[in-house]
């Protein structure tokens, strides 16, 4: 095997859950090979550059093999190789979300702190 279709590789290593998924990130734009735009049936060679956007998370990876079949993770992982960019990237973009999510209050007030806040605000 020389090529597979996209849609198929990006199901098979595990990038997205189905086939349709894969189809529809295809033509939204949110995966390019070599730097191009693609359609479902474009196929992907070894030693191809993919872009993948899922939500907000982004892969820039390398294609190591080939394979129109899902198996387990350690074999979709053997089929591709992230590089070491996008890896820094994607840990950075997470420790970012980490410390956002740490900063803000942690929940909505309840009716007391309500009442206080309408109080401070002058608003009561």
């Amino acid at each position: 095997m020389d090529s597979v279709r996209i849609d198929k590789w990006l199901w098979a290593a595990r990038f997205f859950k189905t086939r349709s998924l894969a189809q529809a990130a295809l033509r939204g734009g949110h995966v390019s090979i070599n730097g191009q735009g693609c359609k479902p049936a474009r196929s992907v060679a070894v030693g191809d550059r993919l872009r993948i956007t899922r939500g907000e998370v982004q892969f820039e990876v390398v294609v190591d093999g080939l394979s129109d079949r899902r198996g387990p993770a350690p074999a979709a992982q053997a089929l591709y190789t992230e590089t070491e960019n996008s890896r820094e990237q994607r840990e950075q973009r997470a420790e970012l979300r980490r410390m956002g999510a740490q900063v803000g209050p942690g929940r909505r007030p309840d009716k007391r702190n309500r009442r206080r806040i309408r109080r401070f605000s002058g608003k009561d």
